[in-house]
């Protein structure tokens, strides 16, 4: 990378800290605005219990659940798509990462209040572990999620560390330049630091694949341990970290396509890059439908007679459109759009992977929904359809996610800085191009 094109890398990397120009600022008030209409519902809840949800006797899980274990999947694509990067050393991953890590921060976070959200009062959260017991799932959900947190945020922070000094080094003294001081622990790219940094980054790259495998798995073992149709298979743990891997990859895709457009990256994050993406979207697309076909058909021939009834729901009965329509407009489908060559490569994959989620939240719909509402003692089958509050507080908790990524980057720079000039040995840009608006006093 020649120095002009490093000095517009880092001016398209730094360009969004500190602006805010009315794109910015409608983008903030209606997201905002969803977040705290789902804000709204949930104290709805919270005052006249879960009646006001579709939630029931027979179907006590429902969106809720539905949503934990949908974007802790999507957070688990992100952590894995960086780690993996990192790991093979990639070196067109530089612009990729950033986003990649604060997806998973951003998606966990949501994911992470939905369990509290689905206790219909948040004070029942303290008894989970008040009275935690060690054979229960929940509270190894509870721990593997929190440790998997603190992983995942450490794992965006460290790489931050050297461009939180570069922004520092370039701007006013002030509130600001302090705290990006603290921030940075003192940076300075002594030999001493940038071999204690890879260290630590190679560390956590390493540590963030089985903590997100581990999180994915509890959650399965959560359903599997259950005497209950369709949930009780040895399969399950594998199939929730692939589905979670697949989705996540999705979304991360997304993601880039959104920022690289708003933010004028289109010149550092190319086609190339949405293509070596589209062919992990696709390998894992593969896997998942391995897997996939593998449980049912081992369930379906042996035909025990907990399973046949969800699986015949499933197949022929009243979920039947909803498998269906996964199986192949958010998978098969996604997968050939995806693979065939041709033009309009990056907004093909970009519907291969929006049609993806869709289809994997539609997956796990099918798995919660049938399991519980298939009658364990001789009654009729249970019913689910969600209220306008289950629906307010999914749409608030989704928009949540580019409501978090927008204001990180707000002050963050949007693809990092020191990895680009780690993987291309690029030169040290120009201070005057580093410098953020705010610092200059001007809010552009």
């Amino acid at each position: 990378m020649d120095t002009r094109t490093h000095e517009r890398y880092v001016a398209r990397a730094m360009w969004s800290i500190g602006r805010g120009d009315a794109k910015f600022w409608i983008s903030v008030v209606v997201l905002s605005a969803l977040v705290a209409a789902g804000f709204y519902a949930y104290i709805y809840q919270v005052q006249r219990g879960l009646w006001v949800t579709g939630l029931n006797q027979k179907v006590s899980w429902g969106f809720y659940i539905i949503n934990c274990v949908f974007f802790i999947g999507i957070s688990y694509g992100g952590a894995m798509t960086s780690a993996i990067l990192r790991l093979t050393n990639a070196k067109w991953r530089a612009p990729l990462t950033r986003i990649a890590e604060a997806t998973a921060v951003a998606a966990l976070l949501v994911g992470a209040i939905y369990p509290i959200i689905d206790l219909g009062r948040p004070d029942r959260f303290l008894y989970t572990i008040q009275y935690a017991q060690v054979g229960s799932p929940i509270i190894w959900d509870l721990v593997a999620i929190s440790t998997y947190m603190m992983a995942s945020l450490v794992f965006l922070y460290l790489p931050l560390i050297p461009d939180l000094a570069t922004t520092r080094d370039t701007m006013r003294p002030g509130l600001l330049r302090r705290i990006y001081g603290i921030l940075a622990l003192g940076w300075r790219g002594a030999v001493g630091q940038e071999r204690s940094l890879q260290r630590g980054i190679a560390v956590m790259a390493v540590l963030i694949i089985p903590l997100a495998i581990s999180v994915h798995s509890v959650l399965a073992w959560l359903f599997a341990v259950t005497a209950r149709g369709g949930w009780h298979s040895t399969i399950f743990a594998p199939l929730f970290v692939l589905a979670a891997m697949l989705s996540g990859v999705a979304a991360v895709i997304i993601v880039v396509a959104v920022f690289r457009k708003v933010y004028g990256l289109q010149e550092f994050i190319t086609a190339k890059h949405f293509r070596y993406l589209s062919y992990l979207l696709i390998a894992l697309g593969m896997g998942y439908l391995y897997f996939m076909v593998s449980e049912y058909l081992t369930e379906g021939y042996l035909l025990d007679a907990a399973t046949t009834p969800v699986l015949e729901a499933i197949f022929v009965g009243t979920y039947a459109p909803a498998f269906w329509g996964f199986t192949f407009l958010g998978l098969i489908f996604p997968l050939l759009l995806a693979a065939v060559p041709g033009r309009w490569a990056i907004g093909r994959v970009c519907a291969a992977s929006g049609l993806v989620i869709a289809g994997m939240w539609l997956k796990r719909f099918l798995i919660v929904v049938p399991g519980m509402a298939e009658p364990v003692m001789p009654w009729d089958w249970g019913r689910y359809a969600p209220t306008w509050v289950e629906v307010t507080i999914t749409i608030g908790t989704a928009a949540a996610i580019p409501l978090i990524l927008i204001l990180f980057f707000r002050f963050f720079p949007v693809m990092s800085v020191h990895e680009m000039e780690e993987v291309e040995g690029a030169s040290e840009p120009r201070a005057a191009a580093l410098v953020p608006s705010f610092a200059s006093g001007g809010d552009e």
